[in-house]
């Protein structure tokens, strides 16, 4: 599988931000260039995989052994599956990415993983994803599912429709399932994440203004009951015990929640 060294790529960026290893100068440069133009950036990039994490294990104690890990990134430590698993050793987990350095580690890493599978697809066209007869081979549609958007739908602008994305997987998945997304918030955060977020754009050659507030961020959710403690900021969201309610680093800059699908009538 070829991969172009000379384009940065959010997986790989998102990697150097956790202190990973698996990426390239053209992604420490641009990391460099989001740092100075937003410093909280890497404490958000670990604030978000905290958070998922915390909605790993929440759930899979909620009795979910079926999750659906949409825009994966890298393998770094407490994968999805290494939470879900460690609580319940048959859980199915599906990985979800389009970025060849992912693809190549990710199904690397899971090779001998039974439970586990690495989909190839783009969420841009959920349909076609969920078609996937190796997803459709893993996870049974017809029991509950949690459905991760984790760090991902703040860089798909309006152009992409990210509404009928996460419409599409709320339709998708069957009574008693959960949504859990994060995304960063307009009205929260200063205009440095405007240029953060512009730098990623010229960069990526992406177009669109993917920023958007609290209540387009509710939207996400439409129909779903909201798990306590709701929609907040991703720190803050059952955190773990012992730790301290820090405001500082663009904490409320990013927001977490996790909703659940309620039965018909």
């Amino acid at each position: 599988m070829a991969i172009d060294t000379s384009v940065p790529s959010i997986a790989r960026i998102y990697d150097y931000f956790l202190d990973g290893k698996d990426n390239f100068a053209c992604d420490r440069e641009l990391a460099a260039e989001l740092l100075r133009v937003a410093p909280e950036a890497r404490a958000m990039a670990r604030d978000n995989r905290a958070f998922l994490g915390r909605v790993v294990r929440y759930l899979a104690g909620c009795g979910i052994t079926q999750f659906l890990d949409i825009g994966t990134g890298l393998p770094t430590q407490n994968n999805v599956h290494e939470v879900a698993q460690e609580i319940a050793p048959d859980t199915k987990v599906a990985y979800v990415d389009n970025d060849p350095v992912v693809l190549v580690h990710a199904r690397a890493l899971l090779a001998d993983n039974p439970h586990t599978i690495v989909v190839e697809a783009d969420v841009r066209d959920p349909r076609a994803l969920l078609a996937d007869p190796a997803l459709r081979e893993l996870i049974d549609f017809d029991q509950p599912v949690a459905v991760l958007l984790v760090g991902i739908l703040y860089f798909f602008p309006e152009e992409d429709r990210p509404f009928d994305i996460v419409a599409a997987f709320r339709d998708a998945v069957a009574p008693g399932s959960y949504l859990a997304l994060s995304h960063v918030v307009a009205d929260e955060g200063p205009d440095e994440l405007g240029r953060a977020q512009e730098l990623y754009r010229t960069f990526l050659k992406r177009s669109g203004d993917a920023r958007r507030t609290r209540a387009q961020v509710l939207s996400f959710f439409d129909g779903l009951e909201f798990a306590e403690p709701g929609l907040v900021p991703a720190r803050h969201w059952r955190p773990d015990p012992g730790t301290t309610a820090d405001t500082g680093d663009g904490a409320g800059w990013i927001l977490g929640g996790v909703g659940r699908k309620k039965a018909s009538g």
